[in-house]
């Protein structure tokens, strides 16, 4: 992953300010500003931070039942938690700024694209040397990242022989490796939602731009960082969530390089992403910032938003039959399309509404 924060901004600056220097000098109604600062922090990334913590815990409790008690019943059990979890990550996933991308945090949750299919070779590895340090989530999160991360878990409770954890003894250690996992990435969520609860710390950073906040200076600053959020969640949907393994028609394609391929929750998990884009534009009230003329272009945002998890919630989960099929393809291009769209529409049609366009641009990092 790219750097994101410079040295005297490391622990706030998101990558949509560091592409420009400097950032656009635009002026902003600052109580306004600060209103839609505080609903995104406060009725979005908090809350989604809280969902996945919690989530994350519920998992780890739900897979240690399994090692307690192989069962049927317990291992389903533990693979529906798995994809509640995994579809709680994805939609809080698009905030790529702030503590989350300190201490690698993000790829600890989530080692993903993993073109050289490092993961699953390290998590094989584990497994066949049965290293019972990876059996412990404060030693297991000292390894690499690639065997600590819901990817990991994945390959743990729906990879090669994975059914086996339905009839093997009790505390096996593929089941114990499995719980680690689970808790060491509730206790990365937990450190994550601790960071952002600290009342003067990034939280009011984000909720109150000034001349005196070594992070946002101007209101101009503070939604470059908010509106980057949106652009670069929206590019990564399309370009790490769907171009990783389909990028057209005559292109090559990789199905099995897709996210979460073993567990059917490639979709669901790019709904949970699409949610995430929605709920932010929305709870954050960011149409209040632009003048009247203007302000369908969040409506049409959201709508379009609509139609791609539409879409996405209409492809079949065999990602083979999807790139192959051409009535598939046709749902996958229109998604490429769609989201190109979107993204185009956030950076020029809000953005530049608001006056952050003009010579700068989120899309790529330009």
């Amino acid at each position: 992953m790219r750097k994101l924060f410079v040295a005297s901004l490391a622990l706030l600056m998101p990558a949509a300010v560091l592409a420009q220097e400097p950032a656009p000098a635009v002026t902003l109604p600052e109580a306004k500003v600060k209103a839609v600062m505080t609903a995104a922090v406060d009725g979005f990334i908090k809350p989604g931070y809280d969902a996945f913590a919690a989530s994350a815990a519920s998992t780890t409790k739900v897979v240690g039942v399994l090692c307690a008690s192989p069962s049927k019943a317990n291992y389903e059990a533990a693979q529906d938690a798995f994809r509640d979890t995994a579809k709680s990550w994805a939609h809080i996933e698009i905030v790529r700024t702030g503590p989350i991308i300190e201490q690698n945090r993000f790829e600890r949750i989530l080692f993903y694209p993993d073109r050289k299919s490092t993961g699953l070779k390290q998590v094989q590895a584990v497994l066949s040397k049965s290293d019972e340090s990876a059996t412990d989530p404060k030693t297991l999160g000292t390894k690499s990242v690639a065997t600590q991360g819901l990817g990991a878990l994945e390959y743990l409770l729906f990879g090669a022989d994975a059914q086996m954890l339905a009839t093997a003894e009790k505390d096996s250690f593929r089941c114990r490796y499995a719980q680690a996992v689970a808790g060491n990435i509730a206790n990365v969520a937990e450190e994550v939602l601790g960071i952002w609860d600290a009342p003067d710390g990034i939280r009011k950073a984000w909720e109150e731009p000034g001349p005196n906040n070594p992070a946002f200076r101007t209101g101009g600053e503070a939604m470059t960082a908010l509106l980057g959020i949106l652009v670069h969640g929206a590019e990564a949907v399309r370009d790490q969530r769907i171009e990783t393994f389909y990028k057209g028609p005559d292109k090559a394609k990789f199905p099995k390089q897709a996210l979460f391929w073993r567990s059917q929750n490639t979709w669901p998990s790019v709904i949970a992403n699409i949610d995430g884009l929605k709920t932010l534009l929305a709870t954050s009230n960011m149409g209040d910032l632009l003048p009247e003329k203007d302000k369908p272009v969040v409506a049409t945002i959201d709508a379009q938003l609509t139609a791609m998890a539409t879409t996405a919630g209409s492809v079949t989960p065999d990602l083979e039959k999807a790139v192959a099929d051409e009535g598939e393809r046709q749902k996958l291009d229109t998604l490429l399309a769609e989201g190109k769209d979107v993204i185009s529409k956030l950076n020029d049609g809000y953005g530049g509404a608001i006056g952050l366009s003009s010579g700068f641009s989120f899309a790529d990092g330009d």
